[in-house]
């Protein structure tokens, strides 16, 4: 059975950072392409980074280049999103991912799997 489980959400203040994890098991995590995605209340589900299998190829969403880095480690089969200067616009509900196809497109139905989420808030 596939898990993705992330963490490392919370409440910051703007201006602050955090560093999400997603922990992946029952899958050859090496295999797969990762990506971070959000949601904010009353917003549809969007990118906001992805990385291939590799690590070698990355893709930020135009919001949020600058400020976050996603990157993995094959070895402990886990995916992190480091985020600094937020802002109360990157308030949403964080999605963990994964496909087994190669082209980490932006349509959630290239995905395979997700993880349940984890919230972060900013406060102005």
């Amino acid at each position: 059975q596939v898990q993705l489980v992330e963490s490392g959400g919370g409440l910051v203040q703007a201006g602050g950072s955090l560093r999400l994890s997603c922990v992946a098991s029952g899958l050859t995590f090496s295999r797969y392409g990762m990506g971070w995605f959000r949601q904010a209340p009353g917003k549809e589900r969007e990118s906001v980074a992805r990385i291939s299998w590799s690590g070698g190829t990355t893709y930020y969403a135009d919001s949020v280049k600058g400020r976050f880095t996603i990157s993995r480690d094959n070895v402990k089969n886990t995916l992190y999103l480091q985020m600094n200067s937020l802002t109360p616009e990157d308030t949403a509900v964080y999605y963990c991912t994964a496909t087994s196809r190669g082209g980490l497109g932006l349509s959630l139905n290239e995905y395979d799997y997700w993880g349940q989420g984890t919230q972060v808030t900013v406060s102005s």
